[in-house]
């Protein structure tokens, strides 16, 4: 695809883009964390599903 800026424009928008005031430092990615959270996320839902289906006598 064609760029429609000019290539004066487009070197300013490269500069722009590289420079380090738009980068963000982040913490690495734990995929542990993730997984762990799921299935206490997961294990919450179904035990309040549970309880819920007691409630109404469905268990």
């Amino acid at each position: 695809m064609p760029s429609k800026l000019s290539p004066e424009d487009q070197a300013r928008v490269d500069r722009v883009i590289n420079s380090g005031i738009h980068r963000t430092e982040r913490k690495p990615f734990r995929i542990k964390t993730l997984f762990f959270g799921l299935i206490l996320l997961l294990t919450g839902m179904s035990l309040l599903s549970y309880a819920i289906a007691w409630y109404h006598g469905v268990v």
